[in-house]
């Protein structure tokens, strides 16, 4: 029963929690005219009152009971968990920021910021967020379910990415991993000279990271960058990194989805396809990897940012790759195919890569969507550095299980 509770609630965190759908202004405040994060709405809510963990879409098919049941469970867990913190009212902030876009471009992109409302603030912490659909799911435009920590302490900091919010008419790079990382950084930067132009007193200068699933590979991609690219070495001191199930080898985890002939989100893999094809000099071909009848549909699909995750896969209308997927698409000797797993490489994890700040990483054994082996292959990889990382591995149940897992044990375990 625990367990298909936890599977319940968590594929609404798959599908970005969406609670409540704001309709922000996108015009620049004056009075932010020389402000690196250009504030568009601010509101003041109660963590208690917007309740993410209630007011969701869970997008599955269960018996009404076993709706109330599990609903009524975790509603307890979370609203016990978040009333035991000191305050749980927190000040919104939408607002732009200048980054750069997949051919280094400038790119005015938007995000979100939630902090607490009495002003104690521990540390900014810097969140990639997982994969979402809908336009109004990113952070701009709802109460993100990372907003949460905000309620204990922190600031909060959530870029849109590209393809939502301000940019919602343009496609999400989906892990393009060094666009997207930087899209992250860039906004962190904004939010922290925004805070001290307006005297928003943050205790200590380390900032937390935190990201799962997408945002987890996202996240480790962030400490990459802010420990190894010159531009942004001596930026931020990073006082822990959480990440959570993150597909840190994008081609070992496409290489287990043509295995097993199976997702557990039809959606993910052609953004996967139409992700790497942005970031290349010669894009891809849809019609070679889709078929019918994603091939005629894809773009209202995946690019009308109407529909949210579970939406999106309902419309394919299959979970086995064979079926989404034409032989040509998953066959590594052909041309185009090889081009694709090249570009899925250049987006992993550098097998050279260490962190050097304290890293805690979370993965389920059992995930059949973000393969374990990505993570074992980061264990592997980081071995050497036992003293500066965690390893949160165990038999946690599928993707989405593992990711109510990781929120709570965060939630818990967090300063």
């Amino acid at each position: 029963m625990i367990m298909r509770r936890f599977c319940f609630f968590a594929f609404a965190l798959l599908a970005s929690v969406s609670c409540k759908h704001y309709t922000p202004e996108y015009v620049t405040f004056p009075d932010d005219e020389k402000s690196p994060f250009y504030v568009l709405k601010t509101s003041v809510t109660d963590v208690m009152d917007e309740s993410p963990w209630e007011k969701v879409d869970f997008g599955l098919s269960v018996d009404e009971e076993e709706t109330k049941a599990t609903s009524a469970s975790l509603n307890d867990i979370f609203r016990g968990v978040v009333s035991s913190f000191m305050s749980t009212r927190v000040c919104e902030v939408v607002g732009t920021y200048e980054s750069t876009d997949i051919q280094g471009n400038p790119i005015t992109v938007s995000g979100k910021v939630i902090y607490p409302a009495d002003g104690n603030i521990k540390n900014m912490m810097i969140v990639s967020h997982y994969t979402i659909g809908a336009n109004f799911e990113c952070p701009s435009e709802t109460f993100s379910f990372e907003g949460i920590y905000a309620a204990k302490g922190y600031m909060v900091v959530i870029s849109d990415y590209i393809g939502f919010g301000v940019t919602k008419n343009k496609i999400h790079p989906y892990l393009q991993a060094e666009t997207t990382a930087r899209n992250v950084i860039d906004m962190a930067l904004a939010v922290r000279e925004w805070a001290k132009k307006r005297n928003i007193k943050i205790d200590s200068d380390e900032v937390v990271l935190l990201g799962y699933s997408q945002g987890g590979a996202t996240t480790l991609h962030v400490q990459r960058l802010l420990e190894t690219f010159p531009e942004y070495m001596g930026e931020f001191k990073i006082k822990i990194n959480y990440a959570g199930a993150g597909p840190y080898d994008v081609a070992r985890t496409y290489d287990y989805s043509v295995k097993v002939d199976v997702t557990g989100i039809p959606c993910a893999v052609p953004m996967i396809i139409q992700g790497m094809s942005i970031g290349m000099a010669k894009p891809l071909d849809m019609s070679y990897f889709f078929r019918d009848p994603l091939k005629s549909h894809y773009d209202e699909w995946l690019n009308s940012k109407k529909y949210t995750v579970p939406q999106m896969s309902a419309l394919i209308g299959a979970d086995k790759l064979s079926m989404i997927l034409t032989p040509e698409g998953t066959d590594r000797s052909k041309p185009e195919t090889a081009r694709f797993y090249l570009e899925l490489m250049e987006n992993s994890i550098p097998r050279d890569y260490v962190p050097q700040a304290p890293l805690f990483m979370f993965h389920s054994e059992d995930d059949g969507t973000v393969p374990f082996i990505n993570s074992q292959l980061m264990q592997r990889q980081f071995r050497y550095m036992a003293d500066n990382i965690e390893y949160d591995f165990g038999h946690y149940g599928n993707h989405q299980k593992g990711a109510l897992k990781f929120i709570l044990k965060v939630l818990m375990i967090i300063d």
